[in-house]
């Protein structure tokens, strides 16, 4: 996809790779700094065909290697693909505030017509004061849309807000292209990367985290905690305007 190969481009790929771990709700990769990305829920068949082909050996790779594997059709290496990206990126924090994408999107989509890719625990508190709420959910909720509404419903958006995990799925760039001009798109979620170049590509915001205590967030992936649990970061967004 031209958004993550843009993302790689800006990259300093030179840097061994220092852990790797796989949770069942997150993953993990430590390089030069650690990055997050969540794990997919719905891996695929795994007993014919093995959804991380080199399981057991990626740390002989180096981290171009694995920031590859973003472009991977297996969701589970993508994932360790993207974690890579993000273990990767120095974060200019000079750009980013301290602030949670459900706060953001909260404040963008009062009055407005808001579509949510993916059901989050912050859905309730868009529902009073968006006009309209469509939230775009694989496995519908009840009020939720199914995502082949997605064509009719994201274009019709004022705000728009789409999780991270469309970069491993690789929907995050037919998403975009859904989007009205004059949206104000927000990408948020562990597996966002910081990074201006996503600035570049019609996103207003990235609501993303930046990994403050290594073995800390390491330790909670690997106990198998969900990102709410994860501890040793911080939750930073970065935007091309101020809220």
């Amino acid at each position: 996809m031209k958004i993550i190969d843009d993302l790689l481009s800006t990259l300093n790929l030179e840097a061994p790779v220092r852990d790797i771990r796989l949770g069942p709700f997150q993953t993990a990769v430590l390089t030069r700094y650690c990055g997050l990305a969540s794990t997919p829920h719905d891996p695929g068949p795994h007993h014919d065909h093995a959804p991380v082909k080199e399981s057991g050996l990626l740390l002989e790779n180096d981290a171009r290697a694995l920031a590859h594997l973003a472009n991977s059709l297996s969701q589970m290496e993508a994932a360790i693909g993207m974690a890579t990206i993000n273990s990767l990126i120095e974060v200019d924090e000079q750009r980013c505030v301290e602030l949670n994408a459900g706060d953001l999107l909260e404040r963008k989509g009062e009055g407005k017509r808001v579509a949510i890719v993916g059901h989050f625990p912050f859905i309730p508190r868009l529902r009073p004061v968006a006009k309209e709420l469509w939230v775009i959910e694989k496995n519908p909720r009840e009020g939720d849309s199914p995502e082949t509404e997605a064509e009719n419903l994201i274009p019709q958006a004022d705000v728009v807000g789409i999780t991270g995990t469309a970069f491993t799925n690789h929907t995050i760039e037919q998403l975009l292209r859904l989007c009205n001009p004059k949206a104000y798109v927000v990408i948020w979620g562990g597996t966002a990367p910081l990074s201006p170049v996503l600035l570049d590509h019609g996103i207003d915001a990235v609501s993303g985290t930046k990994v403050i205590d290594s073995e800390t967030a390491l330790r909670c992936v690997s106990q198998g905690a969900t990102f709410r649990q994860i501890k040793g970061i911080r939750l930073l967004t970065m935007m091309k305007k101020n809220p």
